[in-house]
């Protein structure tokens, strides 16, 4: 069974930063692309980053370019998110998801596993 955990949200005000972090089930997830999404209340969950299975493609949804900033370390089998210059729009719970292949996907449908979520808060 493969496990995503994530860690690192919480409240923060507006222009601050966080860094999110997805443990994986590292001989799972290894050779797959991961994602972040996120969800805020009554809306539908939308795409934030992804990368590929060896960190050499990323992609950004257009509302976090050049403010957030999507890793990951095989090794250790955890994917990061890097957020900068927070903004109440950016408030929602976010999750990471382990896709079905090895490319960096801005679809839910091309991804297999997902975390639990983290809440992050931004007060403005």
């Amino acid at each position: 069974q493969v496990q995503l955990v994530e860690s690192g949200g919480g409240l923060v005000q507006a222009g601050g930063s966080l860094r999110l972090s997805c443990a994986a089930s590292k001989r799972t997830t290894t050779n797959n692309g991961m994602g972040w999404f996120r969800q805020a209340p009554g809306k539908e969950r939308e795409f934030v980053g992804s990368i590929s299975w060896n960190g050499s493609n990323k992609s950004y949804a257009d509302s976090v370019k050049g403010r957030f900033t999507i890793s990951r370390d095989r090794a250790q089998g955890t994917m990061y998110l890097q957020m900068n210059s927070l903004k109440p729009e950016d408030t929602a719970v976010y999750y990471c998801a382990a896709g079905r292949g090895a490319y960096a996907s801005g679809e839910v449908k091309d991804y297999q596993y997902w975390g639990q979520g983290t809440q992050v808060t931004v007060s403005s």
